[in-house]
């Protein structure tokens, strides 16, 4: 208003203006919760759904063939060095010292492995079975993830505790790529320099 030379500014105007301004900020939150949901929807379980291909199951695979490759050659790698170790020429060459000296290293390996193996199933015999907490046990509050005994009676003013189902509030987090395509579809902020600074980021 002081730009334009306007010195007084009714309340009507900033009423006006201040409800304007809600009224803008509500419809965008409308598009971009819109368009949020749109990303977040998944179609798998839509009846014109079909599946073309699964990314994830040839990942897998190529994934077992590789761990199969690994130990083939794990397997020939300790052929050869289980050879060289059983081997008693007396005139050794420094290759096969070198063998035989891994070979005596990967033993001591595969026992230390089979005697931490051992210990872990011993320790998990003696621990026995994980017993599941209950949640809705009668009497329990839970508060930030600890459980929180109510006493009954009048001294404790708060009685028994029972439980209670409250609903769970849907959250709808937007991002920056779900702002910036609403900016590209509206006329007026497709060209602005709000959405050049957000492109940036």
């Amino acid at each position: 208003a002081k730009k334009l030379g306007i010195t007084d500014v009714p309340a009507e105007v900033v009423t006006f203006i201040s409800h304007a301004t809600q009224s803008r900020l509500r419809a965008v939150l409308e598009k971009v919760t819109v368009i949020t949901q749109h990303r977040m929807e998944s179609y798998k379980d839509d009846e014109w759904y079909e599946q073309a291909t699964d990314v994830r199951s040839q990942l897998k695979f190529f994934e077992q063939l590789e761990r199969l490759e690994k130990q083939r050659k794990d397997e020939q790698e300790r052929e050869i060095l289980l050879k060289a170790a059983k081997s008693r020429s007396r005139q050794e060459d420094p290759e096969q010292a070198r063998l035989k000296q891994k070979a005596k290293e990967m033993q001591q390996q595969e026992l230390a492995q089979m005697r931490q193996r051992d210990a872990n199933l011993t320790a998990l015999a003696a621990i026995g079975p994980r017993k599941k907490r209950k949640l809705d046990a009668p009497g329990l509050l839970t508060i930030g993830g600890e459980g929180v005994g109510v006493c009954g009676g009048s001294q404790a003013g708060l009685g028994t505790a029972s439980p209670r189902q409250y609903p769970r509030q849907k959250i709808t987090r937007v991002n920056l790529r779900d702002f910036i395509f609403y900016m590209e579809q509206e006329p007026e902020m497709s060209h602005s320099l709000l959405l050049y600074r957000a492109l940036l980021k």
